[in-house]
């Protein structure tokens, strides 16, 4: 860690932040998938809530918390191979997902690609009863073990002070300490800054955790990632179907013509944040599409996709019941490039690597400095 002159605060390195998030990870018991998921939450909302300062302390209101790990599971509760999978290794009660399934079962969501925004607005009574179930599930258990390595009795708060949190933990008490936690100097810089090779990883555990949980899923069985970490292609058809009347049928990186059933690209990868607000996704070709994968995409690219007429994605929201989430998509572009170095690789159209110029930050990535 280095000290901060200015306030004695002492500020904890990315790489050694990096560190100890993945010793705790790989050396910590995980008799669930519930400390991968609040981690990974954790990082959506450092990316998406950037401080203006890497030295800066980061609040995070515990029920936005909830909401992304309530994201994360909403399509893994869906059946997979006809059967629900075990997201712990035992005891039959699973606090976070069983409040994930009743909440499919009140919005009548069944196995569909239904987006939880939408869920959130049939449903939102139903929706506040999970949210207030998965905040006091998290309060109780992954977060206070989520710095405690095996072996210790007490955990290293080197994240956030858990020492108000536990299982005797009660609603009332979390609001005497204002819902939320504080992570300390330094963390939420370093785990924005570390997304990209942490979530990936992370992902890779989950995986292993539920093959490991669920012993019907043996070499044979179809892509578990894809359930899990996935987007259903059909899920994807209303979009198209809006986007090409509304934009016509043209790749929105290369400009050619489209045939029927051409990807919906993520403009932000799906790797970093997991937004499928309209506001991230445009029509692309297959080449283009394979070619950028999970490529952060130029600062150029971005600017054209926020560009877009707010009006017309809009009412193309209005029409499908798809949330727009460009007030996301901002958010997380400004983490995402203000957490990168200098002449960082960035895509810039099929075959073509734009490096990443600080010195350039257009009006959205201004915003943050007031």
């Amino acid at each position: 860690m280095r000290s901060d002159p200015s306030n004695l605060k002492f500020v904890i390195d990315p790489l050694l932040l990096g560190q100890r998030v993945v010793a705790i990870l790989e050396t910590g018991q995980r008799d669930a998938t519930y400390k991968l998921a609040t981690l990974m939450a954790l990082i959506d909302h450092c990316i998406e809530n950037l401080p203006d300062r890497p030295e800066d302390v980061l609040r995070v209101s515990l029920p936005d918390l909830a909401h992304r790990v309530l994201a994360l599971y909403w399509p893994q509760v869906r059946p997979f191979e006809g059967q629900d999978l075990r997201q712990r290794r035992t005891g039959a009660v699973a606090r976070i997902p069983d409040a994930a399934k009743a909440l499919r079962t009140a919005t009548q969501s069944g196995s569909s690609g239904l987006s939880l925004d939408i869920a959130m607005i049939r449903s939102p009574k139903q929706y506040q009863t999970a949210i207030d179930k998965i905040t006091v599930a998290l309060a109780k258990q992954p977060l206070p073990r989520l710095q405690k390595l095996p072996g210790s009795r007490a955990s290293d708060p080197f994240l956030f002070d858990d020492s108000f949190l536990g299982e005797g933990v009660s609603m009332r008490q979390l609001q005497a300490h204002g819902n939320a936690i504080t992570l300390k100097p330094g963390v939420a810089f370093g785990l924005a800054r570390l997304a990209g090779l942490l979530k990936p990883a992370m992902e890779i555990m989950w995986v292993d955790d539920i093959r490991q949980m669920n012993k019907f899923l043996d070499a044979e069985v179809p892509d578990v990632a894809g359930h899990l970490f996935g987007r259903e292609r059909i899920a994807m058809t209303p979009v198209r179907a809006a986007f090409t009347d509304a934009f016509g049928p043209h790749c929105f990186y290369c400009g050619c013509h489209l045939p029927a059933g051409s990807p919906v690209d993520h403009v932000l990868p799906w790797s970093l944040v997991g937004i499928d607000g309209l506001a991230n996704l445009v029509l692309a070709c297959t080449k283009c599409n394979g070619d950028k994968s999970g490529a952060l995409p130029a600062i150029e690219i971005v600017d054209r996709v926020l560009e877009r007429d707010a009006a017309v994605l809009e009412e193309i929201a209005r029409s499908i019941e798809w949330p727009t989430q460009r007030t996301r998509v901002v958010a997380a572009a400004r983490g995402i490039f203000r957490g990168q170095p200098p002449d960082v690789p960035t895509w810039g159209g099929y075959r073509q690597t734009v490096r990443f110029d600080v010195a350039f930050q257009p009006e959205w990535m201004r915003a943050a400095y007031g």
